[in-house]
């Protein structure tokens, strides 16, 4: 293999990203997954173990693997989480009563040793569907999960509002992330 080759291949592996995506059940990873591959999303079933997907966006490769968020999957998620450059969750911002539960998984995803200093992006899904403010719900994440402690929110954490269906945020989601 010739130096060239070698060049190339590392160029395209440091545009390559890790990106896991995590959160409960029915809140809407794959769904969001579809839209950035511009795919139906009407006929999706519950995700059982995990899916990869690779995605041109910018100048980089997403790797996205999509895994099931259903109680029975969550104990593997650890399984996933070697190599990681990103963790994106997702929360159903329609399901309110959910938050205590969606709080307790990711505050147990974040103690993992091999997620610390990963980019860390949520994604407040299904806003299409929610009455209440979004604001509200933003600062009620970043507190009870203590996102401040994690770093400084531009560059290791994000919070987007965003809508699977619609597609709102999706595009600046991933914009973060790539920066």
């Amino acid at each position: 293999m010739g130096l060239l080759t070698v060049i190339r291949k590392q160029k395209l592996k440091d545009r390559e990203l890790r990106v896991l995506l995590l959160g409960l059940d029915n809140a809407g990873k794959s769904t969001i997954v579809k839209r950035i591959l511009n795919q139906p999303t009407a006929s999706l079933t519950p995700t059982m173990g995990f899916e990869i997907t690779s995605v041109p966006f910018g100048e980089h490769n997403l790797n996205i693997w999509d895994v099931g968020g259903q109680q029975t999957l969550r104990s593997f998620w650890f399984n996933y989480f070697d190599q990681l450059d990103a963790l994106v969750w997702v929360i159903d911002a329609s399901q309110l009563d959910r938050l205590h539960e969606v709080f307790r998984e990711l505050y147990t995803v974040l103690q993992n040793e091999r997620v610390h200093g990963v980019k860390l992006l949520i994604l407040l899904n299904k806003i299409d569907l929610v009455n209440t403010s979004l604001d509200d719900l933003t600062s009620t994440v970043i507190k009870e999960l203590e996102l401040d402690s994690y770093g400084p929110r531009e560059e290791k954490w994000q919070i987007i509002q965003c809508s699977a269906i619609t597609g709102e945020g999706i595009h600046q989601g991933l914009e973060w992330l790539t920066s």
